[in-house]
């Protein structure tokens, strides 16, 4: 630690609180993911299909 200076304290907070906060926006995303997914499938079976005939991946 005595190779961060005197700041390694704060130094270290931040990167926490980025791989914090980077790590609940990848969580959000996934989540919403599945929810337009599950959306999307639940249309899909009521018959609305894609207009372009293409289906996604």
């Amino acid at each position: 630690m005595s190779a961060l200076g005197p700041h390694a304290g704060y130094i270290l907070a931040a990167y926490a609180s980025v791989v914090m906060i980077l790590g609940g926006l990848i969580l959000m995303i996934w989540r919403d993911h599945r929810a337009q997914r599950q959306a999307l499938d639940a249309l899909e079976q009521r018959g609305a299909g894609r207009r372009s005939g293409k289906a996604l991946s």
